[in-house]
């Protein structure tokens, strides 16, 4: 699901707080508040955005149920795309009036993740930190008096949000926002889980279990590397259609069976997997997925969100044999360089978004979006 806000761009706010509407996260497990916030003006190498569309994602709603540990009050909301309203000293990459996508993983072209070939991991992401501040330690919204805390860096379900330099990407002027929104979390983490961290290869057969907005873009990312075989795994068989249009061989309802999933897809494929991803976030399906993988080179991708202060047991003999587990924020890319790139490939048709969108909703409709999500329509 996504939100369309549809208030033309002011641009003569520069300078000034803005006072507009957002979705307020008061406290843990309850609906969201749509307030009247104040956004302060962008400070130096900040940029203040109007949103126009945004997507929800798993991620945010781990937020509400304390999975994901973030302060309150907060504006939650990673996955977006809007329009530069105005920006701070010193910011150069973008200028009012262009079109642009938040980033959650920033790059700051400094860190040792951001200097390696092989890391995306920006040190400056608030991912795993829980600060909920700009990188200078203080916040751009109030409301009601009260300073209201950033999420991921990029607090998308608000008219305006603030962002730092290093987490905005320009994009091409004639992209649509409110289908590109979607390169700003669940699709390039699901794509690139496949084509950036796994480097899934031609013929290869491949398991995805989860089928939300994420798994169905893993399914994508494998039929573009070739893969003969996707095996889509989700209890819920309401999904197996769209993952089939999308590219899925097989889908396996682990409730149809009575043995361990892992069993199962062993079995259709004569001793495992070359590549498995866990796009949903449990504990269960991270060790099915490692474990339905070939015993010698099989690769597993964690790629779904762990839930905090909940640890992992398993038999280590299933790592000793030689399969590969790995870990992949933001589908591996590097999110400066390559958002721009993924909505050009977008514009040339190189992949679909509409099949994602299930649902449009006005900004003041969140949480039926989010009782959408929650009931997997």
């Amino acid at each position: 699901a996504r939100f369309k806000t549809d208030t033309p761009v002011n641009m003569s706010t520069a300078g000034k707080v803005i006072k507009c509407k957002a979705a307020v996260l008061w406290e843990a497990n309850k609906p969201f508040s749509i307030e009247e916030v104040e956004v302060a003006p962008p400070k130096e190498h900040e940029v203040r955005i109007k949103v126009m569309a945004t997507g929800i994602c798993r991620s945010d709603d781990h937020v509400i149920t304390g999975a994901l540990v973030m302060p309150f009050p907060i504006i939650l909301g990673h996955e977006a795309a809007g329009i530069v309203e105005s920006v701070g000293q010193g910011v150069t990459s973008v200028k009012p009036g262009d079109k642009v996508i938040p980033l959650f993983v920033p790059q700051c072209g400094e860190c040792k993740s951001c200097l390696n070939t092989k890391g995306n991991l920006c040190s400056k992401t608030d991912l795993g930190k829980s600060a909920g501040l700009m990188p200078d330690g203080t916040t751009r919204f109030t409301c009601k008096g009260k300073a209201i805390y950033h999420f991921l860096g990029t607090s998308t379900f608000t008219e305006y949000t603030v962002v730092h330099e290093s987490a905005v990407a320009k994009i091409d002027s004639a992209a649509p926002l409110e289908k590109v929104c979607l390169i700003g979390c669940g699709f390039s983490t699901g794509y690139g889980a496949a084509l950036q961290t796994a480097k899934v290869e031609p013929g290869s057969t491949c398991a995805v279990f989860g089928l939300g907005g994420v798994g169905l873009s893993v399914v994508m990312g494998c039929k573009v590397a070739g893969a003969s075989r996707i095996i889509a795994v989700d209890i819920n068989s309401d999904k197996f259609a769209k993952a089939k249009e999308l590219g899925a061989t097989d889908c396996v309802n682990p409730k149809d069976f009575n043995k361990p999933i892992h069993q199962v897809l062993m079995e259709m494929t004569g001793g495992g997997v070359d590549y498995s991803f866990e796009v949903i976030g449990r504990m269960d399906t991270m060790t099915s997925a490692l474990a339905c993988c070939q015993y010698n080179y099989g690769v597993s991708v964690i790629v779904g969100v762990p839930p905090a202060a909940q640890k992992i047991s398993f038999d280590p003999m299933l790592l000793f044999t030689g399969r590969s587990w790995k870990g992949s924020v933001f589908g591996g890319w590097k999110s400066k360089d390559a958002v721009p790139k993924l909505v050009a490939d977008y514009m040339k048709k190189k992949f679909v978004l509409d099949p994602l969108i299930t649902h449009t909703l006005p900004l003041t409709k969140i949480n039926e979006g989010f009782d959408l999500l929650r009931t997997g329509k």
